[in-house]
């Protein structure tokens, strides 16, 4: 299995450029906010308990599909670097496992844009952050970056299409 790891900031198109890939190849999509919404039907976003859930959702999918033959999993993930290093190590060690492959993307574009960008419809309906002050608060907060690996794709979305940047991976990875 491949698992296409797209990742960054609030707002840095990862769900619109994950649709756009498997609007280009056959794959399955598992949202990062999947996970957040079945903890969400458990516990209150945040509450004890509720991170460790969303984790462990997270993993039991991901080592499923790759048990079963899911060829590619899109996922998405707001990755922030130390904070985040176990849950990404678990994906990987997951990966490795089951002989997949892990392709790191860092997703990114600029505060302005992400702040025009953090009302759009879309993330109301999903129950997404929607807040410019949270958004910025999540931006001081915490150090959304690439995965530290040498191989991570880095791609301005504010510069191109997510459709562009849709065929960017897909050729860079040879999906």
């Amino acid at each position: 299995m491949k698992l296409l790891f797209l990742h960054g900031a609030p707002a840095a198109g990862k769900l619109t450029v994950a649709k756009a890939v498997l609007g280009t190849v056959p794959g399955r999509l598992f949202d990062n906010h999947a996970a957040i919404d079945l903890a969400r039907t458990v516990f209150d976003f945040g509450a004890p308990g509720f991170w460790m859930l969303v984790h462990n959702v997270r993993c039991a999918a991901l080592d499923a599909a790759a048990a079963h033959g899911v060829s590619l999993v899109v996922t998405t993930f707001c990755y922030a670097e130390p904070d985040d290093r176990p849950q990404y190590e678990d994906f990987e060690a997951i990966m490795r496992r089951r002989g997949g492959e892990l392709l790191p993307v860092f997703l990114h574009c600029s505060r302005e844009e992400a702040i025009r960008r953090i009302g759009n419809p879309d993330r109301v309906e999903r129950r997404k952050m929607t807040s410019a002050e949270a958004l910025l608060r999540d931006l001081e907060l915490y150090n959304l970056s690439p995965l530290p690996r040498a191989d991570c794709l880095r791609l301005d979305t504010e510069v191109r299409s997510a459709e562009a940047t849709a065929r960017e991976i897909v050729s860079h990875f040879g999906l």
